[in-house]
């Protein structure tokens, strides 16, 4: 805390206003005490909104409005909707689906989960798919041991392998995130000239982005399972007590009852609507509708969904979103963008791998204190517009950044698949950034190695 009050009262940087420092100093503070836990978690969010009013000035009407947006209503809503599937235990019978394909081995498991969170994610959206699975991972862990200090690496495998399998198929197709509808606009927008028969190419369609984006999925869809099971070697290499658990519990459950093909039903109603009608309503409405109407057939009571749900997550995911707002309104991702370019011309690695490098660089770190959805909308203009005057192709650029947006993997808060496995409470701050350094440079690496290999392959001239 000291630390940040004196880099606050340092010089303010050329370009930057003093706001902006600000802002970059309770982001670096954030990140920090996310990752040291110096203080309880909840604690971070706290003080984000108290720093907001405080040292930025901003009225604190605005603050609390930017806290309840329709992302956090999505997390507040899939936690509930986690709570009601608990109930009424489908959580074991999806869990009891996935093992009988995969076996026993961890490993196996842990590839059969991040296998099946990914395809799903790639079409109906990483934070819907975080929210149906977490369930089940809380499922196959308590069924191991009820004493999370017992099995912390095996949940970290398994919940790890949820956040991940969502995370690296959020880039994979157009419909995973806002990142790629944003890139794509942007293409659109910039470049594509009606009266230009050769600027059609910058309409990027569903098949052209997978053609480009899903191989960054398939290529680190065996690197994920391998990665966590290296570093945190868990307590168990193979779960068979805990699966011959699991089918006893559900011989035990009998014939799917009445009560759960209702709750299967109104999931599955909410899952089309997020797919359908989230353009129009938002897919927090969507979510606390869902919710709502567990509630409304009496499926779950609020007792249960209060004592379930970790409002310190939703509280956390909030104030992110609001101090990513503050770094935009007050130009500090764009300082910190037109710095970074400065730096690359100065070292001659305005093009090539190294532009594409600093690219990503940039971006996952900005993606790192924002949403991914907002680092993209800021960083985008900038990126594609020193793409075209360093003479690079603006579609290999914009995808560079698309994808490097996802790679925010240090803090429980930088992506809502985080947010939501962090509240199972079996993670700490600092595991996220013990694999999150790992997937991130190794991501960074197969995105270098797909650019300067791949991509070329497709790219036209520009």
């Amino acid at each position: 805390m000291l630390l940040g009050f004196v880099l606050m009262a340092a010089p303010t940087p050329s370009g930057l206003t003093h706001e902006g420092q600000v802002v970059l100093v309770m982001s670096l503070m954030a990140t920090m005490l996310f990752i040291t836990e110096a203080v309880p978690l909840p604690t971070v969010p706290l003080l984000i909104i108290v720093g907001e009013v405080t040292l930025l000035g901003v009225d604190s009407t605005a603050v609390a409005r930017s806290l309840m947006t329709d992302s956090v209503l999505f997390i507040m809503g899939s936690l509930m909707l986690a709570v009601a599937i608990v109930k009424q235990r489908l959580d074991k019978r999806i869990a009891w689906w996935i093992v009988r394909v995969t076996g026993t081995n961890v490993y196996w498991i842990s590839f059969g989960i991040v296998t099946v969170c990914g395809v799903l994610a790639s079409f109906i959206g990483e934070h819907t798919v975080a929210a149906m699975m977490l369930p089940v991972g809380v499922t196959l862990i308590t069924l191991t041991s009820n004493d999370p200090k017992k099995v912390h690496n095996l949940a970290a495998v398994i919940l790890f392998s949820i956040s991940y399998g969502c995370s690296i198929a959020g880039v994979a197709t157009p419909s995973g995130g806002a990142r790629n509808a944003i890139i794509i606009s942007y293409w659109k927008d910039f470049f594509y000239d009606p009266l230009d028969p050769s600027t059609r190419r910058y309409l990027m369609d569903y098949v052209n982005w997978i053609i480009y984006a899903f191989p960054m999925f398939l290529l680190r869809l065996p690197i994920v399972a391998a990665l966590l099971i290296f570093t945190f070697r868990p307590e168990v290499t193979d779960m068979s007590r805990s699966i011959s658990r699991l089918r006893t519990q559900v011989s035990m459950q009998g014939p799917t009852r009445g009560s759960e093909w209702l709750t299967i039903l109104i999931f599955l109603c909410t899952i089309l609507a997020w797919v359908a009608l989230s353009s129009q309503l938002g897919l927090g409405i969507i979510a606390i509708g869902g919710a709502a109407a567990f509630l409304v057939f009496g499926l779950v009571r609020w007792e249960d969904i209060n004592g379930g749900v970790n409002w310190g997550v939703v509280l956390l995911y909030a104030a992110a979103i609001s101090l990513g707002v503050e770094m935009k309104a007050t130009g500090a991702a764009e300082w910190v963008a037109a710095s970074v370019f400065h730096v690359m011309n100065s070292l001659a690695i305005g093009s090539g791998l190294g532009f594409n490098a600093a690219i990503s660089l940039l971006t996952i770190g900005v993606s790192n204190t924002m949403t991914a959805g907002a680092a993209v909308a800021v960083l985008a203009p900038v990126v594609l517009k020193t793409a075209v005057a360093a003479g690079e192709d603006p579609i290999s650029a914009g995808f560079v950044t698309a994808i490097s947006s996802a790679f925010g993997y240090l803090t429980p808060a930088a992506q809502p698949a985080f947010t939501i496995i962090f509240a199972s409470g079996y993670l700490r701050g600092a595991d996220f950034f013990k694999i999150g350094i790992r997937m991130m440079l190794i991501s960074f690496v197969v995105l270098l190695l797909t650019s300067s290999l791949y991509w070329p392959l497709l790219l036209g001239p520009s």
